[in-house]
């Protein structure tokens, strides 16, 4: 067999004990041991009155049909069929590393003769295949690209027919595993042209396309300074990722956290914070944290988006107005991880201590917040977070005097008042 034939391994119960083939019609005999029906009836038209694997006489010669061992044979069998099916149609589309350069060197000269080509996604589909099969092969993929300026080329396409959904579906795995391993977004030519398409795609691409949009964005957010600054200037992009955190019956959690992800990176310029929440994304993220079901991870991420968010006037105005956001904050202390714990906690410490908001100490209490600061204290937390825990527990016992001494004196003066 070639080294890329399916090899299959047969369960050893279900080969028949005489024949060691797998079995078609499985009978057991009195003795409890299971035969192909066509082997033992042969071994018992012989003349033979024992059991061939245990040589017991045999008490009684009929045959009990195994239909339960039958029902296994038959299901494995079928996956053995769709297995092989599999290998011969990836064997079909797959190609060697000639077939790979022979293809883009076709498309890059026939792109430069006819400029609005149509994309043939069955090359499309075998390129991406190869470079998703092994790491070497993506490398190798890159290379040839970067001799044929082949990945300049799909942004081209990109750039002047982000409408045809259809095929830019097709391309942007592609695309996008040949940038992150290209490792610059600049290094391609005219990288700005590229925006409005990313957006197009954001805006009106399946849930497959967004993804894959979203995750290419993700890595030129993080990697590439320049065009960070320069996607920041663009106000549709912040509402378009923030449409992601939308909970709806289309809502995505792995396409929030990826666009989540993009945000915290636009985040990270300080001047995005405050375009950042005229976009809405206090309510919106704040929304989905304290009503949607979310993993780890993304709530991890959303916290941090907050906290960045926290560190300007204007976001620390919308979370001091939205209450429920505040609630949702103090209920993930302790709660999801230690991540998580340490982005909550710094964004109650900044609402609360720092800039001393009586919105949002009331929303802390009105959540049970001292009690969770005083288990955070008990815990093994870091010292940061120790501190500002404990700094948080002086706001509010202060508070607590404060109202208590309040009280005691009205109910003085009431004292005093009331034999009037």
């Amino acid at each position: 067999m070639r080294k890329d034939d399916l090899y299959i391994t047969v369960p050893s119960f279900f080969r028949c004990p005489i024949t060691l083939d797998v079995m078609k019609s499985p009978v057991s005999l009195c003795t409890g041991v299971t035969y192909d029906r066509s082997s033992i009836q042969r071994w018992l038209d012989s003349g033979n009155n024992t059991c061939p694997a245990t040589m017991q006489v045999l008490q009684t010669k009929d045959l009990v049909p195994n239909y339960t061992l039958q029902r296994l044979i038959q299901i494995w069998s079928d996956s053995v069929r769709t297995q092989r099916s599999d290998t011969e149609s990836n064997r079909v589309n797959s190609v060697n590393h000639d077939q790979v350069r022979e293809l883009i060197k076709q498309f890059v000269n026939d792109f430069r003769v006819h400029s609005e080509l149509e994309m043939n996604s069955d090359w499309l589909s075998k390129l991406l295949a190869f470079s998703e099969e092994s790491a070497e092969n993506l490398r190798f993929v890159a290379s040839v690209a970067a001799e044929s300026d082949f990945l300049a080329i799909l942004t081209s396409f990109l750039v002047h027919n982000p409408k045809n959904l259809k095929v830019v579906e097709k391309i942007v795995p592609l695309w996008k595993m040949l940038l992150v391993e290209r490792g610059s977004l600049s290094k391609i030519g005219k990288a700005n042209d590229i925006y409005p398409a990313i957006i197009f795609a954001l805006k009106h691409g399946s849930s497959k396309l967004k993804m894959e949009m979203s995750k290419a964005l993700e890595f030129i957010t993080s990697t590439d300074s320049e065009a960070k600054s320069s996607l920041s200037e663009n106000s549709d992009l912040y509402s378009v990722l923030l449409s992601f955190s939308t909970i709806n019956s289309d809502w995505n959690p792995d396409l929030m956290e990826v666009s989540v992800s993009c945000l915290i990176s636009l985040a990270m310029l300080r001047k995005n914070r405050v375009k950042l929440v005229k976009a809405g994304a206090v309510k919106s993220v704040g929304k989905a944290l304290s009503t949607a079901e979310m993993g780890t991870g993304l709530t991890d991420k959303v916290l941090r988006l907050l906290e960045l968010i926290s560190t300007c006037k204007e976001g620390r105005l919308e979370l001091c107005n939205d209450g429920d956001c505040v609630q949702a904050i103090v209920k993930k202390v302790l709660k999801v991880s230690n991540e998580a714990t340490e982005h909550a906690v710094t964004i109650l410490w900044s609402l609360c201590c720092l800039f001393r908001d009586y919105r949002a100490q009331e929303s802390v209490a009105k959540s049970n917040g001292m009690a969770k600061i005083l288990l955070l204290l008990q815990s093994n937390c870091s010292p940061a977070v120790r501190q500002m825990a404990a700094d948080l527990l002086k706001v509010f016992r202060v508070n607590s005097k404060a109202v208590s001494c309040l009280s005691t004196s009205y109910d003085t003066k009431t004292t005093h008042i009331m034999p009037f």
